[in-house]
């Protein structure tokens, strides 16, 4: 009997493709449209959809607002569009926020803690013929001491196959985001952290210049919250106030998460003493889809802006203005100095003439 061969390890092309796969079960599992969600290659395909029910029919995501300790029972369609059969594991994940601001989902070997933990399916997989599809029961259970608040996550499918010219195994994944508000005191709450302000101005002295304004924003309730920013640079007393222009809304946050933002400021006077204000409009979506602003956030911080070329013409006028009178004291004590020598030694030459021309 042959021993079996070794497996190899992944080449660069081998990751390179895992990465691609990966960001397509992202795409699929928050880019969710009115229609179902499609995973495709090659003969395999399948989609996955809501079931129409007495939570509503067409819907896009699953959706609940629970009391601790309650339960939820609900159903996932998943159907065979390719001409093979398949054989799916079905398992839920806890969601996050991506660096590019979509939702995604942990893989299977890091721990949940919220819906990954609560949603159970039944069965836990699935075998669908071409063609067939075939409805997955899940219950979300909520524990009684679960905290207030919003969790988010995933129901997954998942088709695991060996790739056998790389010795690897890829796994595909698609699946339908589960949004859970368990009820209790909900506290929606934005702060602005790590506030910066840098000031770049131009060789012109009189010209404006750019400040550019860095603060992280931190989801410290446990509310999903997204916001409107704006971000505003001044100087003393708020004067010469500037406002950026074009800053993009951050993405809805989870309870915890955080995102960094960049903002740069056009036009900015160089007064001095600048000083940079971040204001956040939160606004928190109920579980009926409606949207309401909360009251805002604001911080600020200060920064120098000194027009450097400005201050080094007027560091040279004044070293101008105070050196010009010693040096022109200078020159004339040195002219003094000149004009005494001479006529000193001019009389000392008309005594010796005299001299001379005395008889003996």
């Amino acid at each position: 009997m042959h021993a079996p061969a070794p497996r190899r390890k992944p080449t660069v092309a081998a990751l390179v493709r895992i990465a691609v796969l990966a960001l397509l079960a992202a795409f699929a599992v928050v880019g969710l449209g009115a229609g179902p969600a499609l995973a495709e290659e090659g003969n395999v395909a399948w989609t996955v959809r809501t079931a129409s029910n007495s939570y509503g029919a067409d819907r896009s995501s699953f959706s609940y607002s629970v009391n601790p300790g309650g339960r939820v029972e609900d159903t996932m369609v998943v159907a065979n569009r390719g001409t093979a059969p398949l054989n799916l594991a079905v398992y839920a994940a806890d969601g996050f926020t991506t660096g590019t601001g979509q939702l995604d989902l942990i893989t299977k070997d890091k721990k949940s803690i919220g819906i990954g933990v609560w949603v159970h399916a039944n069965p836990g997989t699935i075998a669908i013929k071409p063609g067939e599809s075939a409805d997955v029961p899940f219950t979300v259970t909520v524990p009684d001491n679960a905290m207030p608040g919003d969790y988010v996550g995933g129901i997954v499918t998942s088709l695991t196959q060996p790739n056998d010219a790389e010795g690897i195994n890829v796994e595909r994944r698609l699946g339908i985001r589960v949004k859970l508000r368990v009820s209790g005191e909900i506290k929606p709450n934005l702060a602005i952290e790590d506030l910066h302000v840098d000031y770049a101005g131009s060789l012109n002295p009189f010209a404006k210049g750019t400040a550019t304004v860095t603060y992280t924003i931190h989801n410290t309730g446990n509310a999903i919250l997204s916001a409107q920013q704006t971000v505003s640079v001044s100087g003393p007393f708020g004067w010469l106030r500037t406002e950026a222009s074009g800053i993009a809304a951050p993405p809805e946050l989870l309870p915890g998460e955080s995102w960094k933002v960049t903002s740069t400021v056009h036009g900015v006077s160089p007064a001095l003493r600048l000083a940079a204000t971040a204001t956040l409009t939160p606004r928190l979506t109920d579980a009926s889809g409606s949207t309401t602003s909360r009251k805002q956030v604001q911080a600020t911080t200060h920064s120098w802006a000194l027009p450097w070329m400005l201050v080094l013409l007027v560091v040279v006028l004044i070293a101008v203005i105070v050196v010009t009178p010693v040096l022109v004291r200078r020159s004339r004590a040195r002219r003094k100095l000149r004009e005494d020598a001479r006529v000193q030694e001019a009389v000392e030459q008309a005594l010796r003439n005299k001299q001379e021309t005395q008889p003996s």
